[in-house]
């Protein structure tokens, strides 16, 4: 699923106005994973300040995994799992693709350890529709479903679609500092 996206904005003499309707430029359904998809909602600096231009954070940012004090929002459909056991999944093209449209999150997956991922953010995660389970280190698994929340901090996990049909959540990451416990 890709969501539509209206952004505002204030013009030069302080007026609302619409500055943006429609998909976020930087969307994807994937071609290789069927059923998922990403799309990057928008982003923020450390200092973030009113943008009083018509200039979308999206197109300039180069990892979808912000630095200390900056946010991303996104929206990601989940597969069932069973899609990664299909036998004409082509593995090496479906991360190539994940790579191009996940620039910063693909390099923190485990290569022995698929789905598995820390990221130094705290994340507000919403399930929009579907159910998911998320995996933690001590092998529990949180079955969500419909409108839970889920509040990460930088922990390692991975979601695991047990069900039948694609998972749609809303994502927003904060770049956070990590502490050495």
């Amino acid at each position: 699923m890709i969501p539509r996206r209206v952004v505002t904005n204030i013009n030069t003499i302080g007026k609302a106005i619409l500055q943006s309707d429609g998909v976020p430029p930087w969307s994807k359904e994937m071609v290789h994973t069927p059923g998922f998809a990403s799309s990057f909602i928008w982003a923020t600096s450390p200092a973030p300040k009113i943008p009083t231009s018509g200039d979308d954070p999206t197109d300039t940012a180069t990892s979808i995994v912000p630095g200390p004090g900056e946010t991303r929002f996104l929206v990601v459909t989940f597969p069932p799992d069973s899609v990664f056991a299909d036998p004409a999944i082509d593995f090496a093209k479906a991360n190539q693709e994940q790579a191009e449209e996940s620039p910063g999150l693909v390099e923190l997956f485990e290569p022995d350890h698929p789905g598995v991922h820390t990221t130094p953010t705290i994340d507000y995660g919403i399930v929009l529709d579907g159910e998911i389970w998320l995996e933690l280190d001590d092998g529990k698994t949180i079955h969500l479903k419909e409108h839970d929340v889920v509040v990460q901090n930088g922990t390692r996990h991975a979601w695991r679609n047990k069900g039948e049909t694609p998972t749609t959540m809303a994502f927003v990451l904060i770049g956070a500092e990590v502490t050495k416990k």
